[in-house]
């Protein structure tokens, strides 16, 4: 076995790859090891620990989830065209560093064991929906379940993706323009 040191940032990605392929039992030292084709060494030059190297991705993750919608928000002021851009999202989840399109639903699936990542999915569902919540207002749409629809359509999206190849994107803007059109209507 090659006795490579690795960045931070390789063993960081290797575990959101490894998380979505296999799930948390695969966010340990040897088995990273050997998918990097590295000693174990090299994983404990960056990381105290497991549990160590397991917080510092739930960090990056926690950081980045959000980071698409922020991006959104500062590019647009029209909040007809932020809302549209929600869609994107079911696509465009996570970088293929943060384990691509299924990172969202590894993510939501190691919550299911993991108290500490079920707080983070907490804190990033707050979030996302404050936003979502702020963004129909903004559109004169004040019935809060639309926001909770649209954002449980878009995890749903980011599941069906992980799981079929197919991009959602599409999709997911059509819900956003139908309830547009619906509520336009009234």
């Amino acid at each position: 076995m090659a006795k490579n040191r690795l960045s931070r940032d390789l063993w960081l990605a290797a575990g959101f790859n490894a998380l979505t392929e296999q799930g948390p039992v695969a966010l340990k030292a040897e088995p990273l090891a050997r998918r990097l084709g590295t000693t174990k060494g090299s994983f404990y030059w960056h990381f105290k620990d497991v549990p160590d190297f397991q917080s510092e991705m739930l960090e990056l993750w926690e950081a980045r989830a959000f980071a698409d919608i922020d991006a959104a928000r500062a590019a647009e002021d029209n909040p007809v065209k932020r809302l549209r851009a929600i869609s994107d999202l079911a696509a465009r989840s996570a970088s293929e560093d943060l384990g691509g399109v299924g990172a969202e639903p590894a993510m939501r699936a190691w919550a299911r064991e993991n108290e500490a990542v079920a707080a983070a999915v907490a804190r990033i569902d707050d979030k996302r929906l404050a936003y979502l919540t702020d963004l129909l207002t903004e559109v004169g749409l004040t019935n809060q379940d639309l926001s909770r629809m649209i954002y449980g359509a878009l995890l749903g999206m980011q599941d069906l993706s992980a799981r079929d190849g197919v991009d959602n994107t599409q999709a997911l803007g059509t819900l956003v323009d139908l309830i547009l059109a619906l509520y336009e209507e009234e």
